[in-house]
């Protein structure tokens, strides 16, 4: 059916095409235009959505193909972005007749109270849950629905929007969540999840989404219970899996083929939550949307990129989980690695997943396994500031006193391509240090010849032009560069071209476990980690893993607190990197 788009009053802001049903309908050309304030997208199809918008600030022909995407009003003070972003999706005629369930494995613990459930609320609290659909939490722990949904209130909130109707939209939620009881490695516990689970379907199109929140040690067990119990009879079935992916490469590519028994490549859905923070998801966009950036992009402009995590706290909690596998494994080898490949891939054809993930495939097969010459590890110590005391790492009780596991790591990496060659990668991560943050830093090449140099006496790393993204906290992209101070004779001054993303739009971000259950829900893959994608990154850091191992290498003894060891110092030096620009 063609659709053509016609001129029509406007009552609201903002003018939609109604929801049409496309199946049954031929060539009939039919003219639509409707108006409204609000718009129900409360179904979800397993495809990606497509929206037709328009604005009266805009043409009609501003047509967007892409999910969720909004168009700004230009030049403000900062924009406002509706409590329900307004879209049509174009759905197959059978999705009335369909249902969602939700199984969250390990209700109990502290991920499904924390992270998993707040962010299946704020997906209904938003609209974006299909009409029919029911929660239900599995794990070991004895207790009734009504337990569990005394638990998870307790971390629910109207955070993003703050509408009177909160309380009201908390007890419906609620009421769609239940509780079943039973063993990880039972198939019969698992036939029993399914016959619930048939009974809240009520004979419509079943479509399943598996959570897994439960330590990596169960995971097989859970998938092969599901796949033969409990998996959807006429729909899809999709399992998402929580990092760690294996402790290297060869556990890791033992726990793909373990899965692949019971699922096929496309059903398992590898989370990293940092993909899916806000400033991550900018940065394809930054990139490819913005034409100043394309010609400096390379190794011809570009000096050094850094890319920093660091945490304010210790392992407190953790400790058990955290000395298993060390700050490499748990942050550096997935969630920095995944932004550098986004970083510096090439142009995807097109963002199908499969496009993005393919050039980031490129990237990882682009760089060679780190060296040990180019690592710096640090642990750090507990120390008192008047009556407050920090524990060191090995206070934890769950730790031995002669642990070696880093909880600071700084490595140099290299993408060895056309693009990147001989460009310093710097990866920085560590717990304990002086701030929280997780940023990237583009330091760009001096000016050749600068005029300017002796304005800024011997250092010539001020006149440096540096991009910094700041995925958290205080969401930011801002360009250092070089202006005169106002007044008499020559000073030069550093400043800031800052976009603070809290002052251009006020609204609070969804949080990334939100974004990526939803994509997970569509059946969106692009910001979940393939299994090749994982091999190559296990092939980057494997080799100085067992190498550490095999030498006992030492950590270098950091203050809680400090900036991290001494030794960070001599190979920020070592690569032509300011410290202090990520300390």
């Amino acid at each position: 059916m063609a659709v053509r788009l016609s001129s029509c009053s406007l009552s609201s802001s903002t003018s939609y095409l109604a929801p049409y049903n496309l199946s049954h309908h031929g060539n009939l050309a039919t003219r639509v235009c409707f108006s409204c304030d609000y718009v129900d997208h409360g179904r979800t199809n397993q495809s990606r959505r497509f929206a037709l918008k328009a604005s009266i600030v805009q043409p009609l022909n501003a047509v967007s193909l892409h999910a969720d995407t909004v168009v700004h009003t230009p030049a403000a003070e900062h924009v406002e972005i509706p409590a329900k972003e307004g879209y049509i999706p174009f759905f197959d005629s059978d999705t009335e007749e369909s249902t969602l369930s939700i199984i969250v494995i390990g209700a109990s613990g502290d991920l499904a109270r924390k992270k998993i459930f707040p962010a299946l609320f704020a997906l209904f609290y938003e609209d974006r849950l299909p009409e029919n659909f029911t929660i239900i939490g599995y794990a070991r722990t004895i207790m009734t629905s009504e337990e569990l949904r005394n638990i998870i209130s307790t971390t629910l909130t109207c955070r993003i929007d703050k509408r009177e109707n909160c309380d009201e939209k908390m007890d419906q939620f609620l009421k769609r969540c239940f509780y079943h009881s039973g063993q990880y490695s039972s198939e019969e516990h698992f036939f029993e999840l399914d016959r619930k689970l048939k009974e809240k379907e009520a004979g419509r199109q079943s479509n399943r989404l598996f959570y897994l929140a439960i330590p990596p040690n169960m995971f097989v067990d859970v998938v092969r219970c599901a796949r033969r119990r409990a998996s959807s009879e006429d729909g899809w079935t999709r399992v998402i899996v929580e990092k760690p992916f294996g402790r290297d490469l060869e556990s890791s590519r033992e726990l793909t083929r373990e899965l692949r028994q019971y699922l096929s490549e496309d059903q398992i859905f590898r989370i990293d939550h940092h993909l899916g923070e806000e400033l991550v998801e900018n940065l394809l966009v930054l990139r490819f949307s913005n034409l100043v950036f394309g010609p400096l992009w390379s190794r011809n402009y570009i000096r050094n990129v850094q890319f920093i995590f660091s945490e304010d706290s210790g392992t407190e909690g953790r400790g058990r989980y955290f000395d298993n596998y060390g700050i490499i494994r748990d942050i550096m080898q997935n969630h920095l690695l995944q932004i550098l490949a986004l970083f510096a891939m090439e142009t995807p054809v097109s963002l199908d997943a499969e496009d993005i993930r393919n050039e980031k495939v490129k990237v990882l097969r682009s760089m060679k396994p780190v060296k040990l010459e180019d690592v710096v590890v640090g642990q750090y110590k507990g120390c008192c500031e008047g009556d407050t005391s920090y524990p060191g790492y090995t206070d934890d009780p769950s730790v031995s006193d002669d642990s070696l596991t880093p909880t600071f790591t700084a490595a140099t990496l290299f993408v060895n391509n056309a693009r990147w060659d001989g460009v310093p990668f710097l990866m920085i991560a560590g717990k304990a240090l002086q701030s929280k943050r997780a940023e990237i830093r583009v330091q760009f090449k001096h000016v050749p010849g600068n005029l300017y140099n002796k304005k800024f006496g011997t250092d010539l790393g001020q006149a440096t032009n540096e991009l910094v993204i700041r995925v958290q906290p205080d969401e930011a992209i801002y360009l250092k560069i070089n202006n005169k101070v106002p007044g008499l004779g020559m000073r030069l001054d550093r400043s800031d071209l800052n976009l603070l993303f809290k002052a251009r739009y006020p609204r609070e971000s969804p949080d990334a476990y939100e974004r990526l259950v939803l994509d997970a829900i569509e059946g969106e893959r692009r910001s979940f980690i393939r299994s090749d994608e994982l091999d190559a990154a296990w092939e980057i850091f494997t080799p100085l893993l067992k190498e550490m191992e095999k030498k006992k290498i030492a950590p270098e003894l950091y203050t809680y607190g400090s900036s991290g060891p001494v030794g960070v110092h001599y190979l920020a030096a070592k690569h032509n990197v300011r410290y202090e620009d990520y300390c």
